[in-house]
């Protein structure tokens, strides 16, 4: 079947270059770059224009890994391949690359500086990871819901099965499933970080489906801009 917001990505330039600078300031800020929207664009397009002299070397690869993710992200689509952790591991994989080698699973316990959250021991996260996949392969590719897309993030927030780049992963395997339902990708804005972070803290799905849905029908209304 064709999905006519890949079909976008692949052949407008505008829209892919919007999407994906607007997805990838967004995300990295969300995790604490600094990188400003327009040197996101000047460097992952405007080739003759390099980002300013105080842009750290790690969010210049944070840019750069974010737009190569997403190429992958567009291609597993394109593909129709079903979502596997090798796919979820790839995904951190080029999230991380340059910055720290990601060959599986973390091998410590996790713990976020401020927050009260735990997170499953080490030797568990395959299982889950294996349970996670299962589950909402099943609930998201032969019913889609944004309250199970909603279940999904959190849970996979939850799970934080790597040692980095968790964040930005999940909210990939969030257009993973609605790309895959032949739906318009969203972006999170930064300036809406602390209200999405307390769904996720929270558990609040019902909260979070609600934030998605309405994330969703905006970039809706961008993509219906690039038809006429």
């Amino acid at each position: 079947m064709e999905n006519k917001y890949i079909d976008l990505l692949l052949n407008n330039e505008q829209y892919f270059e919007d999407f994906v600078t607007r997805m990838t300031y967004h995300t990295n800020a969300i995790e604490g770059s600094s990188m400003s929207f327009d040197e996101t664009y000047a460097l992952l397009f405007d080739y003759g224009h390099a980002p300013i002299n105080t842009t750290r070397a790690r969010e210049i690869h944070e840019a750069e890994n974010h737009k190569k993710a997403l190429e992958y992200l567009i291609n597993v689509v394109l593909k129709g391949e079903v979502l596997s952790q090798d796919i979820v591991l790839k995904f951190c994989q080029i999230i991380q690359e340059n910055i720290i080698e990601i060959v599986g699973y973390r091998l410590g316990n996790m713990r976020i500086v401020g927050s009260t959250t735990t997170f499953p021991y080490p030797k568990d996260i395959e299982d889950l990871m294996n349970k996670f996949i299962l589950k909402y392969n099943d609930k998201l590719l032969n019913s889609f819901s944004f309250d199970n897309l909603a279940s999904m993030h959190i849970d996979y927030e939850h799970i934080h099965p790597f040692e980095d780049g968790n964040g930005r992963t999940g909210r990939i395997l969030i257009n993973y499933y609605l790309l895959m339902n032949l739906k318009a990708p969203l972006v999170i804005p930064f300036e809406k970080r602390e209200e999405y972070l307390s769904f996720i803290r929270e558990k609040d799905v019902v909260g979070l489906a609600i934030f998605l849905e309405e994330l969703q029908k905006k970039e809706e209304k961008v993509v219906q801009e690039y038809w006429k």
